[in-house]
């Protein structure tokens, strides 16, 4: 007699079904994350769950099938629905965390590897050539002398993002200085990235660019907007680091320079593992202290937030630069204020 599969949605609220794709996702060493948009199981007809799968964003994850239903084809069959379920909300370019094992699956259904961490975890997209033709964009910058890398959200951009990159700067020919493309802060891109080369237009040496979907984003590292320890994967942490590596190559970069965090976990925990991993690829990291007011505080985004959310401008003039002050004061900010001081927890976002 055939067996009969269906697949359907995984409800947040059902606890005895999200039981059943733990359960899977253990017998494949696979946790499931805390934070996904999307999940699915495909059941048999006791409502038995032989194969599960997930997404974050465009980002494909948790996916595991039974082993004593492998070989079925239910992969595919997984894979296929969360694709188009992907295609309903807009996502065309995807990306894949998967064990090194099943990368062939991956390959032939028109995934292509980014990098991978240890052997065992691998990153790829749907895209072809589109991590080589970004590598290919930056490539195009590169300058003769030595260079370095900062990477920043700037939310907003402040007088103490300004002091990293004017550090960085002193210390090489040539800052690629990479603004966060994720649009995950209550501050928009745009806004966020108009506001960093406003704010370091006087600095010859230093070369703007887009992180897009390949540096500190819902893909790589989906924990670092989420303001959670618990939920921080120092998996992701290595890979969003390996993959900064590829670009480091294309531009010569041998030293990233990133502010100390005595406030944020998240960033202090990627802080560590970068401190880790990066002199192992030849790149040294340097942490440098942050910049701190008259009476000691350490000046950041998220006190301007605050500041910003209670509508006291004279603590944002003293920690933002000019160029940043007078684009927050200015009729044009208002969109962006009026979001600020609806949100419930300005600091985190």
């Amino acid at each position: 007699m055939m067996n009969t599969y269906s697949i359907g949605k995984v409800w947040p609220q059902d606890a005895g079904m999200l039981a059943k794709v733990d359960a899977l996702l253990a017998q494949e060493g696979i946790e499931r994350d805390g934070n996904l948009d999307y999940t699915c199981a495909i059941f048999n007809d006791d409502l038995d769950v032989i194969a599960t799968g997930s997404f974050f964003g465009n980002t494909l994850r948790c996916l595991a099938v039974d082993e004593h239903h492998q070989g079925e084809g239910l992969m595919s069959k997984l894979v296929g629905h969360l694709i188009e379920e992907e295609r309903v909300r807009g996502n065309l370019q995807l990306f894949v965390y998967t064990k090194v094992a099943a990368a062939k699956f991956f390959r032939d259904m028109g995934f292509h590897e980014i990098a991978r961490v240890d052997g065992s975890l691998m990153f790829l997209e749907n895209r072809p050539g589109g991590f080589d033709a970004y590598l290919r964009e930056l490539a195009a910058t590169r300058r003769p002398g030595t260079a370095a890398a900062v990477v920043m959200n700037a939310n907003p951009f402040t007088l103490g993002h300004r002091h990293l990159v004017e550090v960085a700067a002193r210390a090489c020919d040539t800052l690629h200085l990479f603004v966060l493309s994720e649009d995950a802060s209550l501050i928009p891109f745009e806004v966020r990235r108009r506001l960093v080369r406003e704010g370091v237009a006087d600095l010859p040496n230093v070369v703007l660019h887009d992180s897009g979907p390949y540096i500190i984003s819902s893909a790589t590292f989906p924990s670092y907007f989420l303001k959670d320890t618990a939920a921080v994967n120092e998996n992701h942490a290595r890979l969003d680091i390996a993959v900064f590596q590829r670009i480091a190559q294309a531009l010569g970069i041998t030293e990233r320079f990133v502010g100390e965090e005595p406030t944020s976990s998240v960033t202090s925990i990627y802080n560590r593992i970068m401190a880790e991993e990066l002199p192992r690829a030849g790149i040294s990291c340097q942490i440098v202290p942050r910049l701190a007011t008259a009476d000691g505080n350490p000046v950041s985004a998220s006190t301007v937030r605050q500041a910003l959310h209670d509508g006291d401008l004279e603590t944002v003039r003293a920690l933002v630069p000019d160029t940043t002050y007078a684009y927050l004061a200015g009729p044009e900010a208002a969109p962006v204020l009026k979001r600020l001081r609806a949100a419930q927890n300005v600091k985190h976002y």
